[in-house]
């Protein structure tokens, strides 16, 4: 029987909607951007901040503001790395990942995105899962249900999905669309919303 449902989702395939449903349907927690503002909380930083630094990757300038910020060197550049003095972005999946971790010993939850799989990948009782659609299916839901203006839906959807790939490489050296990732990997589009839950709901019961 799986204990922890770890998902990674890409942008208007539903996932969130999926993982919210599975989670009711299991009467189980379910954790997403609210381990974010916990993490938030916990580091003294505004939510509206981290929330741009937390799927920024190395290279870009956000970034490395954080790291200056963070301190990552002193100024002789010879000080080795501490927890208290590296990048933010880092700071803050380290703090995530310990909510994380803290979250699932406390009893069954499906957890949203933050590199949960990896985090739980030599765990045999986390589901990994990754949902995926086609680009038509995703362009209507961002035009119908994220609520973007047609002209603007494809940009959201590769803006979006860059962002989670690139927060996934950073902080596991791998490949989010790489499927050997996960344990099973759902095509939201083709078999809909309800057989996507049913299918997980399942499993998870199993």
């Amino acid at each position: 029987m799986y204990h922890i449902l770890a998902m990674e989702r890409q942008f208007a395939t539903g996932g969130n909607e999926i993982g919210r449903r599975v989670a009711k349907e299991l009467g189980i927690p379910l954790y997403d951007r609210n381990i974010l503002i916990e993490a938030a909380k916990l580091l003294d930083l505004q939510t509206k901040y981290i929330e741009d630094l937390e799927e920024t990757a190395p290279g870009s300038l956000i970034f490395n503001l954080s790291a200056k910020i963070g301190g990552a060197l002193n100024s002789s550049n010879k000080a080795p790395l501490s927890e208290s003095n590296l990048p933010l972005s880092v700071k803050l999946f380290m703090e995530e990942k310990r909510i994380i971790e803290a979250k699932a010993a406390e009893g069954d939850c499906v957890i949203i995105g933050r590199c949960a799989s990896d985090i739980f990948r030599s765990r045999n009782d986390c589901l990994k899962v990754f949902i995926f659609a086609d680009k038509d299916f995703r362009m209507n839901r961002t035009i119908e249900t994220e609520k973007f203006p047609k002209e603007q839906a494809e940009d959201r959807i590769k803006k979006m999905d860059k962002k989670r790939s690139d927060f996934f490489r950073t902080h596991t050296n791998k490949e989010w669309m790489d499927m050997s990732n996960y344990d099973i990997c759902i095509n939201s589009g083709l078999i809909g919303m309800d057989k996507a839950v049913d299918m997980l709901v399942s499993l998870m019961r199993e």
